[in-house]
């Protein structure tokens, strides 16, 4: 499985290299956003009762694209974390990420390119079950990747849609996980499932008024191999309201449903005066 990983993404730096020896009217793009969202409550003699608690997020989005007459390569690193302390309480993760995206493309027409992408998301720190209060994740346990060849159908770097109908999928997850039974759809005493199956995915980020941006992330994934019905759904809604520079206020809105990993949705909603630095 590394030689085929490692084999793509040699793949996906051949072709990025010959996107830039192919036009030299060619250009690179890069931005970033760093924000740190906090909220504090302290009370004293309150009589309608409370506890003093605090909580934190940080989030770095960071893109670097590339952009020639006949090729597109879009790259995507997003970083979230969270914690919230309650008074005599231990601190518990609210929020925990690491997701990086790559896209390549060779125009086709008009709007379309043939395709090759790749998906990655694990996260950092542990996880603990709230019933049991056992650890029930941790980095790299689970880890996703997905790879395949796509037709992408890109209007512009706020606007686009891959639809790869071969799609790879890899789920890890540390054999102690496993050692009792199944984890995040991988069988006992394994380490990795893999699937193969159809992904459509779509970005779309527009500025609604001035200082006010909407970000649109949905992914669907559906395995051939198991379940097809089972589509999984991985939505994101980012909201951020600019008040200077510095400053703004920030909705993220979350939606995940995967059966492998909880017979349900999973619901992530956050709302915070943030931080905001742009490199």
């Amino acid at each position: 499985m590394k030689k085929i990983v490692l084999s793509f993404l040699g793949l996906l730096s051949v072709y990025g290299v010959q996107a830039q020896e192919a036009d030299t009217l060619s250009t690179w793009t890069s931005k970033g956003n760093f924000a740190l969202l906090a909220n504090q409550s302290s009370f004293s003699n309150w009589q309608a009762g409370g506890d003093n608690n605090f909580s934190g997020t940080v989030n770095v989005n960071y893109d670097i694209n590339y952009k020639s007459e006949d090729w597109t390569w879009d790259n995507k690193l997003q970083l979230n974390y969270g914690i919230t302390k309650l008074k005599g309480d231990e601190a518990k993760k609210t929020d925990d990420r690491i997701e990086i995206n790559s896209l390549l493309g060779k125009k086709a027409s008009g709007y379309w390119y043939y395709s090759a992408f790749l998906n990655f998301k694990t996260q950092m720190d542990a996880g603990i079950d709230p019933n049991t209060d056992l650890r029930n994740s941790h980095f790299f346990s689970p880890a996703y990747l997905q790879i395949g060849p796509v037709m992408l159908w890109k209007k512009s770097d706020n606007l686009k849609v891959n639809i790869a109908p071969a799609t790879s999928r890899f789920i890890f997850v540390h054999d102690h996980f496993t050692a009792l039974g199944s984890s995040f759809g991988v069988e006992q005493g394994k380490t990795m499932r893999y699937e193969l199956g159809a992904s459509v995915s779509g970005y779309y980020k527009v500025e609604l008024m001035e200082n006010v941006s909407i970000e649109n992330i949905l992914n669907l994934y559906s395995n051939y191999l198991e379940d097809p019905q089972n589509v999984d759904i991985d939505y994101q809604l980012n909201v951020v309201l600019k008040i200077n520079k510095y400053l703004s206020t920030n909705l993220a809105f979350q939606a995940i449903y995967d059966d492998n990993a909880y017979k349900g949705f999973q619901i992530r909603e956050m709302v915070g005066l943030g931080l905001n630095y742009n490199f």
